[in-house]
């Protein structure tokens, strides 16, 4: 039905050919259609939509008097009004019922639908919603006075109670059309983006309308509506529901499904769009195309769906039909055809050889030399002093616990007092020279493991531990230096999860293994004591309190055996040749004193960029805060070591901390790691019969016997490394660690037995195979995705082990 005049607010259709530019009114730029994803607007460079916020309004009767209430909210998720707990519901991804969506539909098909409605406030868009030929002006003048009562809503401002706005129920006059102070107070106002825009949808049951009344109106330019939202925004959307009463919720889950449409990226793209009625129902009829239905009686219809970690990008959605005929809103995004497909490998410039002698060196100086005066000045806020004492006690619970396990690998040749000042002291070192400051340097299982090794060596074979070790730190840091000259820091980027779980397999396992024989040998050397019978063969070993007067309590040891209590890349660029160099200086200075090797310890390093990352602070409810950056600097690194070194004074006290909890914080650690990563879920497969396997993704794509045929060629690569650190070839342990390249090469033989289909779920694709993905053209067959869904699963494959504690 259209009221008399409303072509003066229907714009005719457009040519297939004028650009979607030209059809938006505002003078800027065609946004994305990604609404409000971030990522995909910056990716693409235009400008994107403002951010929608949508509210439910129904008309409810109470016990005094028929109100409009607020009962649902939608920003990118839905948030229900639950009445009984006086509180907002959890953002939720939100179900309808597709009879709605079809109700909908036919009364917007018979309905008002206003286009660029020129209003400027409430009271002119009530008067032209109003101005359809059904209603007699008895009842227009009724049902404007009923649209311009103030809505009750559900306010929690802070330290207050939840505010229900007006007591009761009245007209609003225009004085009364400005906002509430507890509007303006509301907090979810600072969550939302400035610019941020309002859509508002009333839906009821009204006795004296004989055929249900819809209209949709989109503004011309958005305007404060008053008090009719909870947030003082401009509305830019206005959608009337209401008719006689129907069984059902039938007036309320149709104002649901148009709320649900308008928080549609695509939907909401196109609506803001559309020309004309026609435009508008193909927008709705393609959202229906993309609707998933599930089957009653399969699926509890009052369970709630949680958000989504990442959304799924909107470029992987079909084009509507108004998008495909007026164009896409991204000139320079990727093609239509190519919208499943992954790109070309293109490595970092970081990681590309530059031919020369210690070229990435001088490009790594270079690189860095200019945001040496930032590295300092980017440290004065407030997030780099709490992130000094959370990676302050990092490094010193790590400094102590590998500390006391060297000291007994090492029979007190080394321990908590060489721990301390070389952490200090590299760690400082590395903080000012560096390429990566955020990196934290300290000792880590494979060094301990070596120096294990290394220890048993010279004592096998009488030599002196550290001018041998000297010599060996001379020769390792010699070898940095020729793989810094000719660039070898580029091959990381042939290291995939196939090589990474190889060594955190291994390493973990010597941890395991270490540790539980350490804890076993405590059972010879400190017995259980035994009842009387058995006390006559063996001695009693244990603890005596005594009092003896007034002098306090004491504390001795009877029969005790003595023992000896002596004993990341960066918003600023990479370097990786630097941060390679400098572990080669760092290494010989360590050599000559007698102090522990340090390395970059994984798991504190990425703690200490994870408590400097930058976060939005306005998100929507359900929306994770987007990610702004790292905030690189040196200053917290240096002051976290020179911290670590004063605490050298608390070593006579932190020595007598008891061997067994260091032994079972590293049974933790490797317990842990080694649960962390694929393989030992593929390992487990192994003995699982099939009806008892898990729902993995890789198992959705690839046969059972090439997922265990993979999984044996890596049980296979453990066996030999465990094999050779197990025979007197150990010694040469840090060789089979830089020849990790052997792994590779065996990841690289692989492709000749498993398709890059099997690779890309089982392992990840190597350089060249990513640079060979667009020339090669895969056959659909073995085409990397068959549909959307399985898109989105590779899309959360992880790519790499996720190891939850430093091994390496």
């Amino acid at each position: 039905m259209k009221p008399p005049g409303q072509d003066e607010f229907e714009t005719p259709s457009a040519p297939a050919n004028v650009p979607a530019g030209e059809l938006n009114s505002s003078p800027c730029p065609d946004p994305s259609p990604g609404g409000p994803s971030d990522t995909d607007s910056k990716e693409l460079r235009v400008p994107r939509d403002p951010l929608l916020f949508i509210q439910l309004n129904e008309l409810l009767s109470w016990p005094h008097a028929v109100e409009w209430r607020e009962t649902g909210r939608w920003v990118l998720f839905e948030e229900k009004l639950e009445v009984g707990a006086n509180r907002w519901s959890i953002p939720h991804v939100p179900t309808l019922a597709l009879p709605s969506l079809q109700k909908l539909r036919s009364l917007l098909a018979e309905g008002l639908v206003l286009l660029d409605c020129p209003a400027q406030n409430l009271l002119e868009l009530v008067e032209q919603v109003t101005r359809v030929e059904l209603l007699s002006p008895e009842l227009r003048q009724q049902l404007q006075a009923l649209l311009l009562q103030r809505p009750q809503h559900h306010i929690r401002t802070i330290g207050t109670r939840p505010c229900w706005g007006s007591s009761h129920s009245r007209e609003t006059s225009h004085d009364e059309e400005d906002p509430l102070k507890e509007q303006h107070q509301n907090p979810l106002r600072e969550k939302l983006p400035p610019e941020a825009e309002a859509g508002v949808v009333l839906a009821g049951e009204l006795g004296f309308l004989a055929q249900p009344l819809g209209a949709f109106v989109r503004l011309r330019d958005p305007v404060v509506l008053g008090p009719l939202t909870e947030v003082p925004l401009p509305s830019r959307f206005f959608c009337l529901l209401l008719g006689p009463p129907m069984p059902g919720t039938g007036y309320h889950e149709m104002g649901r499904a148009v709320a649900v449409l308008l928080s549609d990226p695509q939907f909401q793209w196109s609506v803001r769009r559309v020309r004309n009625l026609h435009d508008l129902l193909t927008a709705l009829d393609t959202f229906l195309q993309e609707v998933t239905v599930l089957p009653p009686g399969r699926w509890d219809p009052t369970a709630r769906i949680p958000p989504p970690k990442c959304l799924p990008s909107q470029h992987k959605r079909p084009l509507s039909q108004l998008q495909e005929a007026k164009g896409p809103p991204d000139p320079h995004g990727p093609p239509a055809e190519n919208r499943h497909s992954y790109g070309p490998y293109s490595p970092s410039l970081e990681l590309q050889r530059t031919g020369r002698l210690f070229g990435g060196l001088v490009q790594d100086v270079h690189r860095k030399a200019s945001w040496y005066p930032s590295d300092f000045l980017d440290a004065l806020h407030p997030q780099c002093f709490s992130a000094v004492l959370y990676i302050y006690l990092a490094t010193i619970t790590n400094a102590i616990t590998f500390g006391g396990l060297l000291g007994d690998a090492t029979e007190g040749a080394q321990g908590l007092l060489e721990s301390f000042l070389g952490t200090a002291v590299a760690g400082a070192a590395f903080c000012l020279m560096a390429g990566q400051p955020l990196t934290i340097l300290s000792s880590t299982g494979p060094v301990l493991v070596f120096e294990r090794l290394l220890f048993s060596f010279c004592r096998d074979h009488n030599l002196d531990y550290l001018p041998f070790r000297l010599w060996v730190g001379i020769w390792v840091a010699t070898f940095c230096l020729v793989l810094v000259a000719t660039e070898a820091s580029v091959l990381v980027r042939y290291f995939t999860r196939f090589t990474e779980e190889g060594f955190c397999a291994l390493i973990s396992l010597i941890f395991i293994y270490d540790a539980m024989g350490k804890m076993l040998s405590l059972a010879h050397a400190y017995p259980i004591q035994r009842p009387a019978s058995a006390l006559a063969r063996t001695p009693a070993y244990g603890c005596l309190c005594q009092f003896p007067g007034l002098g306090g309590n004491e504390s001795q040891r009877t029969r005790m055996r003595p023992k000896d209590m002596d004993d990341i890349l960066s918003m600023k660029g990479a370097g990786f040749h630097l941060d390679l160099f400098c572990v080669a200086v760092l290494m010989l200075l360590t050599s000559a004193l007698g102090l522990p090797w340090y390395v970059s310890a994984t798991v504190i390093s990425l703690a200490h960029m994870d408590s400097l990352r930058k976060e939005s602070r306005a998100c929507a409810p359900g929306e994770p805060p987007r990610f702004l950056g790292i905030r690189e600097q040196r200053l917290t690194g240096l002051v976290v070591f020179i911290l670590t070194g004063v605490s050298i004074f608390l070593a006579p006290v932190l020595k007598f901390i008891p061997m067994p909890v260091l032994y079972g914080i590293f049974l933790y650690m490797g317990v842990a790691a080694l649960n962390s990563i694929q393989f030992t879920k593929r390992v487990q497969l192994l003995l699982m019969p099939a009806k008892h396997q898990p729902d993995l993704l890789l198992l959705r794509h690839v046969p059972l016997n090439r997922v265990h045929l993979f999984t044996t060629i890596q049980l296979a690569c453990l066996g030999l490394l465990w094999t050779i650190k197990s025979t007197p070839a150990a010694i040469i342990f840090p060789l089979m660690v830089s020849k990790l390249l052997s792994l590779v090469g065996v990841r690289k033989a692989l492709e000749w037995v498993f398709s890059q289909q099997e690779l890309l779920w089982l392992d990840e694709l190597m350089a060249e195979e990513g640079k060979s993905i667009p020339e090669k053209r895969l056959d659909p067959e073995h085409s990397f995705s068959g549909s959307d869904n399985e898109d989105s699963e590779l899309m959360y494959q992880p790519k790499a082990p996720e190891i939850n504690i430093s091994v390496n």
